[in-house]
This record gives structure tokens, C-alpha cells and sequence, in this order.
């Protein structure tokens, strides 16, 4: 299969698609034609490793990793995403069961098991820069922890994400350099994005990124909607609609795709927070940058979300992004009390990210309930907000395993203005 940028014509396979990050003309990915699947071409996977393989093959059919793809498979899915159902018509799936408590885990582990092999006879190190509003970087460095010949840069806003997500972004080993930036996540995506272009810098070092601008974290991110849509679809016969907590639109866009390439998938909504660009865009306003806000939702805090410009590649025209989605902005306020109403009323515990998406299914006018049956994604366990989320419902959240490690080791960080030069400065300081 072959991949072009959203601004250029070039072909790129996907060896490239994966370490490059992003394409040479500062534009983003995309598969030249996505893959098409019918129900009985999917009808017999069982697990959700077999949809994982099945679903992936046609991106790295005749590549160097198709006869790892398995054991990528293997290594990226190995925890469980099960769905819940709360009411007829109401499940959500919970996304938060891997080694950081949050959906990124899988696509930066999916990414991690490609590069380490695309990466293994290199003479140089790969250098993964991540911009992170609060889960991503955790589950990048996570991931990438002591991998050989690779190393990780993790960006975040200082000050803006919640002390449990900070240690999971500053608490790895010798490979993983954790940079708290004196801005916002736009501006940690900005230095981000002007490294992959700085000739100087690209010159020195061997560079990839693991945001969702990476195609090969979206890619496995695809699967859990195409496995719990056959799913729901085996056993009611009903195409289930998603509601999706979005942030840089990178988990929102898996849904569309997995929908593009045949998967039962009906209705998809898009919950955001108070930077609601995209809600504002798909009624009709300009899609001009904004400075991002801070909210409850902290990694959903993103004011120019990268993936509209995927998003549009496939779809042109407003008319047409309007058919494929649609977008509701959700408020502090509602989310507080969504998270309150979730915990008297159903005996769930949201975190914030959640409650948006599950506010936004208490919402909805009773013809979309009567003639839909609806899947909330949950993308973060919620005792990673407890500062939020306990005062809230008034107790105290059990804390996974997988995270109560991660909070006893000690943190490593730099503190950083949000300039190319202290980034170049620091850089050059800790990545030879």
C-alpha cells in the first residue's frame, strides 16, 4: 500500500510513514485508497488480537513488518478493552486498561513494536518528540522505556496536567527526556512540529513523532471500534453509533476510518470541551488556530486540532465532514455534574474526559435513543483525576496496579520556555 501527504503527491511506504511522523512537506499521512472490508470478511475473528491482524494487514501487506504483524499484534493488544452495558442501548468501552490507565496505550504500544524493529540496525538512534496534553506522552515513554537505539522527547504544558499524569510523563529511564514547557499543549505542538522542519536539527538527529499526527498510532487505534462494532453487530444485528471524547480528533478519526472501510458502525459524535474549534468549524465558521483553554478535561485541551487536516483530505468539503460527524461542546460545569449524576445514578466513576461523551448521551433528543443504540468511549480511568474526580463523588478511587508502580518511582524533568532555541539547547545537551 502507499501513502501521500495531505499537501503533496509523493508516495511513501509504510516503513516511512511510521518512523518519518510526519511527511517532508510539513503535512500529514494518509493511505492513498483505505482497505475494504465486508461483514464476512470479518464475520470469523474471535479476538480482538484476530481483528487486529485481520483489520491491519492490507497497510503492511508486502512491507518489512508484515511477517512481524502478529507479533506486533500480540505485544500491542495484550490487555483487555471490554465493552459494558449500562442500559438497552447504552454501553460504554473502556479504553483504560493498559499499562498508563488511558486509550493512548494502544497505538504508542502498536508504534513502539514497529519502530524497534524498523529501528533495530540503525546506526543512529531514533529521537520521537511528543507533544502532550496529558496522556499521550505517559503512555509514549511507557511504551518506548528502555527500548534500544530509540529514544523519546515528551513535551507538556506546565502546570496544566494533573500531578498523577505529570509522574507518568517524568518517571522513565535514561532514554525518555521529559520537558515541562512554560505554555500550552499548542505551543508544545508548535516546537514539535518547527523541529521536524529545522534543517539544522534534522541534520543531527534521526526524528519520528508518536502523536496521533502518526499514522501508525491511529492505525491500531481503528481496531477497537471495527472489534466492538462487529461485536454489538454479531449479536443485536444494530450498527452501534460511538460518542468519543476529542481532543486532537486523532481517536475520533480511527472511528471514521474503521466506518469507511465497511465496519457496521452508524452515527458518530465528537464531545469537546470548551475549545471547541471543531464544533464552531462544522457550523460553519472558519478553521483559524486558536490559543487553547484550560479545562476539567485537560487532555482534551487543544486549540488547533492536527487531525482536521487528515479529516479533510478525506472528506473536502464542510457539507460533506457535516454528513460524517457532528460535534458537541461540553462545559466544566456539565462535566462536574455528569460525573456526580454517573456516580448516584449508574454506580460509574467518570473521569472528566469521559463524562463529556456520557454527558453528551443524557443529552440526546429520545429519537436518537429510540433509533440508535449508543457506545461511550471512556479513554481514562478516572483515578488519574482524583483532585477532580473525589471531591466530586466523595470517596476515594481505587487505584489500578498498573499505575500505583508508576507513581512510586521518582520523576526526572526539565523546565523550558515555549522557544525553539532552549528546546534545540536542551536537546543538544541530553541526546548525545
Amino acid at each position: 500500500m502507499d501513502f501521500v501527504s495531505t499537501r503533496g503527491t509523493k508516495d511513501y511506504k509504510i516503513e516511512e510513514v511510521l518512523t518519518k511522523g510526519i511527511a517532508d512537506d510539513g503535512g500529514l499521512f494518509i493511505p492513498t485508497e483505505l482497505p475494504s472490508f465486508t461483514y464476512n470478511d470479518l464475520n470469523d475473528t474471535q479476538s480482538l488480537q484476530d481483528m487486529a491482524l485481520r483489520f491491519l494487514q492490507p497497510f503492511f501487506k508486502s512491507s518489512s513488518l508484515e511477517e512481524s504483524l502478529s507479533e506486533i499484534v500480540n505485544e500491542a493488544f495484550s490487555f483487555a478493552i471490554p465493552t459494558e452495558t449500562i442500559s438497552p442501548g447504552y454501553s460504554i468501552m473502556e479504553l483504560f486498561h493498559g499499562p498508563t490507565a488511558a486509550f493512548k496505550d494502544v497505538g504508542a504500544r502498536f508504534l513502539a513494536s514497529c519502530m524497534s524493529r524498523l529501528n533495530a540496525k540503525q546506526l543512529r538512534p531514533l529521537v520521537v518528540l511528543v507533544a502532550t496534553s496529558g496522556d499521550t506522552g505517559g503512555a509514549v515513554a511507557a511504551a518506548f522505556n528502555d527500548l534500544p537505539n530509540a529514544k523519546v522527547v515528551v513535551l507538556f504544558p506546565e502546570g496544566k496536567v494533573s500531578k498523577r499524569q505529570e509522574k507518568q510523563l517524568t518517571c522513565w529511564g535514561n532514554n525518555i527526556l521529559s520537558l515541562s514547557v512554560k505554555g500550552t499543549f499548542d505551543d508544545c505542538q508548535k516546537i514539535v512540529k518547527k523541529a521536524f522542519l529545522d534543517d539544522e536539527l534534522s541534520t543531527n538527529y534521526r526524528f519520528s513523532s508518536a502523536n496521533s499526527i502518526n499514522l501508525g498510532r491511529l492505525l491500531p487505534q481503528s481496531v477497537y471500534y471495527a472489534y466492538s462494532s462487529m461485536s454489538h453487530y454479531r449479536s443485536s444485528g444494530i450498527k452501534p453509533s460511538y460518542i468519543i471524547p476529542t481532543g486532537n480528533l486523532g481517536n475520533g478519526l480511527a472511528c471514521v476510518m474503521a466506518r469507511d472501510m465497511g465496519l457496521p458502525i452508524g452515527n458518530i459524535i465528537l464531545a469537546v470541551n470548551e475549545n471547541k474549534l471543531i464544533v464552531d468549524y462544522l457550523n460553519g465558521a472558519e478553521w483559524e488556530p486558536r490559543r487553547s483553554i484550560e479545562t476539567l478535561a485537560n487532555a482534551m485541551d487543544v486549540g488547533s486540532p492536527s487531525n482536521m487536516e487528515r479529516l479533510s483530505s478525506f472528506y473536502g468539503d464542510i457539507n460533506s465532514l457535516n454528513d460524517c460527524i457532528s460535534a458537541i461542546t461540553i462545559s466544566d460545569n456539565m462535566i462536574e455534574r455528569e460525573i456526580k449524576r454517573s456516580y448516584s445514578e449508574d454506580h460509574i466513576i467518570l473521569c472528566p474526559h469521559t463524562a463529556t461523551a456520557s454527558h453528551t448521551y443524557h443529552e440526546l433528543g429520545s429519537d436518537l435513543k429510540k433509533d440508535n443504540e449508543w457506545i461511550v468511549v471512556a479513554t481514562a480511568h478516572p483515578a488519574k483525576f482524583e483532585t477532580i474526580v473525589e471531591p466530586l463523588i466523595g470517596q476515594d478511587i481505587p487505584i489500578p496496579p498498573e499505575l500505583a508502580s508508576i507513581l512510586d518511582k521518582p520523576s526526572s524533568m526539565h523546565s523550558i520556555n515555549a522557544c525553539m532555541d532552549e528546546f534545540k539547547d536542551i536537546l543538544n545537551k541530553n541526546m548525545h
